[in-house]
C-alpha cells in the first residue's frame, strides 16, 4: 500500500508541476534551485539585461558622436548630457565606429567594431520584438515540464535567434564600410551619403508593400504554431528553431534597419522609433501600420533624393 501511495504521489508531483522540498538548503542553495526550476526567470533576466546594456552602450556612443555631427535629430539634447568616464578600450571602440574612415590603416579592427555596433543595435531594437516568441516557448516548455518531459533551456532558442542577427550585422557593417570607402573623396561625402540614404529609404518603403514582408510578418505574429509543430528536446534542434525564427524576424525588419543609413547610424532616437514600430507592427492584426510606414518612407526617399541632387549640383 505504501509503495502504491508513493507512486501515486510521485505521479502527482510530475503532473501538477510541484517540485522537491528545498527547505533544507541554505539561502543561496534555494535561490539556485529556484532558478533551475524556473528557466523563464533566467531567460527574462538575461534578455532584459542584454537589452538595457545594449541601449546604455549605444546611448554612450551616441553622446560621443553628437559632438561631431551637426543637425541630426536629438544631437542638441545629447550634447547636454553628461559624458561618463569610460575605459580606454571602450573609447577606442567608439572611435572606430564613429570615424568615417579607418584609423591608422586599422580596417580589420574597424570592421569588427562595426559588426559589434550593428549587433548591439539589433539587440536593442529587435530583441524586444522577439519577447512574445520567447514567452510562447517558455509557456510550451512549462507545459512539457509539468508532464515530466525533458525541456531545452529557452536561452538556446534565444542564441539561435541572435545568431541570425549577428550574421546580418556582418552584412550591414560591410555595407557601411563600402559606403565610406566610396565617399572618401571629402567633398562628395555629403551628396553621396544623402543619395545612399534616399536609396535605403526607397528600398525600405517598397519592401513594406511586398508579399515576402507579409509572409515573414505572419510568421512573427503567430509563433505558437511554428514552435509547437517543431517542438524538440534536442538542443541543436531548438537552436535551429531559434535560427528559423530569427530568419523570419530578419525578413520583417532588415529593410527598416536600412533607415539608419538615412538618419545616421548612431541616431538613438530613430533607433528607438524603429524598435517601437517593429514591436507594434508584429502585434498589429491589420496591414495599416505596415503600409502607412511604407508610404512615409517612399515620400521621404523622394524628398531626400531631390535635396541630395540639388546639393551635388551646387557643389
Amino acid at each position: 500500500m505504501r509503495l502504491d501511495q508513493r507512486g501515486d504521489s510521485a505521479h502527482s508531483v510530475v503532473m501538477t508541476g510541484q517540485q522537491e522540498d528545498f527547505s533544507h538548503l541554505d539561502r543561496a542553495g534555494r535561490a539556485m534551485a529556484g532558478i533551475a526550476r524556473s528557466p523563464r526567470l533566467t531567460v527574462n533576466a538575461v534578455v532584459g539585461a542584454s537589452i538595457v546594456l545594449a541601449w546604455l552602450f549605444l546611448a554612450a556612443m551616441a553622446i560621443r558622436g553628437a559632438e561631431a555631427r551637426v543637425g541630426a535629430p536629438g544631437d542638441a539634447l545629447l550634447r547636454n548630457l553628461p559624458q561618463l568616464p569610460l575605459p580606454d578600450f571602450v573609447e577606442g571602440f567608439f572611435a572606430l565606429c564613429l570615424s568615417p574612415a579607418p584609423l591608422g590603416g586599422s580596417i580589420g579592427l574597424r570592421a569588427l567594431a562595426l559588426v559589434l555596433m550593428w549587433f548591439l543595435m539589433a539587440i536593442a531594437a529587435m530583441l524586444p520584438s522577439a519577447a512574445p516568441m520567447i514567452r510562447t516557448y517558455c509557456e510550451i516548455a512549462d507545459t512539457a515540464r509539468i508532464k515530466g518531459e525533458p525541456v531545452v533551456h529557452p536561452l538556446v532558442l534565444v542564441a539561435g535567434y541572435l545568431s541570425v542577427w549577428l550574421g546580418a550585422s556582418v552584412l550591414f557593417s560591410a555595407l557601411t564600410l563600402s559606403l565610406h570607402t566610396l565617399a572618401r573623396s571629402g567633398e562628395a561625402l555629403d551628396p553621396l551619403l544623402g543619395a545612399a540614404g534616399a536609396v535605403a529609404l526607397l528600398v525600405a518603403g517598397l519592401y513594406q508593400f511586398s508579399g515576402l514582408k507579409q509572409a515573414c510578418l505572419e510568421k512573427c505574429r503567430n509563433p505558437f504554431s511554428v514552435l509547437f509543430a517543431n517542438w524538440s528536446a534536442k538542443p541543436i534542434r531548438v537552436f535551429r528553431l531559434g535560427v528559423a525564427q530569427g530568419i523570419w524576424c530578419l525578413g520583417c525588419c532588415w529593410a527598416l534597419m536600412l533607415v539608419m543609413f538615412a538618419v545616421g547610424l548612431m541616431n538613438v532616437f530613430w533607433m528607438a522609433l524603429i524598435g517601437l514600430f517593429t514591436l507594434i507592427e508584429k502585434q498589429a492584426t491589420s496591414r495599416v501600420p505596415t503600409r502607412l510606414a511604407g508610404a512615409i518612407l517612399l515620400v521621404w526617399a523622394v524628398a531626400l533624393l531631390l535635396v541630395s541632387l540639388r546639393v551635388g549640383e551646387i557643389r
